[in-house]
């Protein structure tokens, strides 16, 4: 875990904010999972660190929410449609 958030540190995933008055931070959790190799040794152990997001108010923890996302399929048929 020492491992993991040193890389998390030195890419500069996140910066320290003062909390505002009123609000509480929302919790977090260690996620481990074992990675192995096609003969079945342990190729290595991952661990990541997640925010617990269930636990956020929509109007007060945050207000849009927003991921475009375009599979390569969609882009395809929209080029095929345009090229007819």
């Amino acid at each position: 875990m020492t491992t993991e958030i040193q890389a998390l540190e030195a890419n500069h995933t996140w910066i320290f904010q003062p909390l505002l008055l009123g609000k509480k931070p929302i919790d977090c959790k260690w996620v481990f999972k074992t990675k192995f190799r096609a003969d079945g040794s342990i190729e290595r152990h991952k661990a990541r660190l997640v925010a617990k997001g269930y636990t956020q108010i929509e109007g007060m923890d945050y207000h849009d929410t927003f991921a475009p996302v375009a599979k390569l399929v969609t882009v395809r048929c929209i080029l095929a449609v345009a090229a007819a």
